[in-house]
């Protein structure tokens, strides 16, 4: 069994802007890799040769900018997605959780696929953009930035358009729940210990290896949404893409009758290698704000460690520490009246 755990000392919106901070920061710095694995999944012709050649010929036909295509829509994604994530999440979670508060492994691991469902449905045009703007020439280009291609993509090919291939999204949810219940069910075995015991290392690998094994067999999935949203006959070339297709079948036809099975995986190499920094950098970015929140809460003596501020109860919220404080301040205590108030 699992529980599910949240920190109390931090307001629901201090939660929120840690998770998006966090993100933002961790996918402007890997943006370079996320473009290298649309561009390749897609089927442009920059990724003819390999990983590294990728990187080369954006660089060359595009400058160092165009590495970051696409990411304004990819950051403003978190947001909403964030925001419908765990609110649908909290919900899936309360209706299996026990009288205890506990709730198992692979119920959690189902509300947190069934969340970012929803989550994706709601911010999905937005992945939409981000795939055309990084697909195209930026020196070249047909879209304008992210309202320019909201606008255009409505206007020219309709609203459905921007949800184009969000089935895939569905169907991909399942073999990657798959991946990650393999992994957090086996952890125990993995590391020969209980999870309760795990250091934040052992945490950060678990993570980084359910992340790794979840994407690879989800990853034919996301390879034919991305051809899909990229696709349009009102954009040269049909929108980069290395095959032609009508519907989502076809499209899985057309790429292994066409490029091999093995092409369902093209982009893999960046993904795998943006795992461990985005990981890493999501959860020190996420860990240095929430430090700053919980100092400026009055739980910690400074935002740059985890020392906790002495005679601080850790188990009030952040109103109630707000308001013991301001009762004890309005109090008179004498010199020796209350060790309770010295200590505040």
């Amino acid at each position: 069994m699992g529980s599910v755990k949240k920190d109390n000392r931090l307001t629901a919106s201090q939660s929120f802007l840690c998770v998006g901070f966090a993100g933002f920061f961790s996918r402007t710095v890997t943006s370079p890799l996320e473009v290298v694995k649309i561009k390749s999944q897609v089927g442009t012709f920059h990724c003819k040769r390999g990983f590294f050649h990728t990187f080369l010929l954006v660089y060359q036909n595009e400058g160092l900018r165009g590495f970051w295509k696409g990411n304004l829509a990819s950051c403003l994604r978190l947001f909403p997605y964030n925001a419908v994530h765990l609110t649908t999440y909290r919900k899936m979670v309360h209706l299996h959780m026990d009288d205890l508060g506990f709730i198992s492994q692979w119920r959690a691991i189902l509300a947190g696929g069934l969340a970012g469902i929803a989550a994706a449905l709601a911010t999905y045009p937005l992945e939409v953009v981000e795939t055309r703007l990084i697909a195209q020439n930026r020196r070249q280009p047909t879209y304008m930035g992210v309202v320019h291609t909201l606008s255009k993509i409505y206007r020219d090919e309709g609203l459905l358009a921007l949800y184009r291939g969000f089935s895939l999204t569905v169907l991909g949810a399942f073999p990657f729940s798959i991946g990650c219940c393999a992994v957090y069910m086996n952890l125990d075995k993995i590391w020969q210990e209980p999870p309760f015991r795990f250091t934040p290392l052992q945490n950060f690998i678990s993570g980084c290896l359910a992340a790794g094994v979840s994407q690879t067999l989800s990853y034919p999935f996301e390879t034919v949404k991305r051809k899909m949203q990229a696709q349009s006959a009102h954009l040269p070339h049909c929108g980069s893409v290395d095959v032609h297709f009508n519907g989502m079948m076809d499209c899985f036809i057309q790429v292994v009758r066409n490029k091999g099975v093995l092409s369902l995986w093209n982009g893999l190499t960046a993904n795998m290698i943006k795992i461990v920094p985005c990981f890493g950098l999501l959860y020190t970015c996420f860990e240095m704000y929430k430090q700053v929140c919980l100092y400026r809460n009055g739980y910690i003596i400074s935002p740059l460690s985890y020392k906790l501020a002495p005679g601080v109860d850790q188990s009030l919220r952040p109103y109630e520490l707000q308001e013991a404080k301001r009762y004890l301040k309005n109090r008179n205590f004498g010199s020796g009246e209350s060790s309770l108030g010295n200590r505040w």
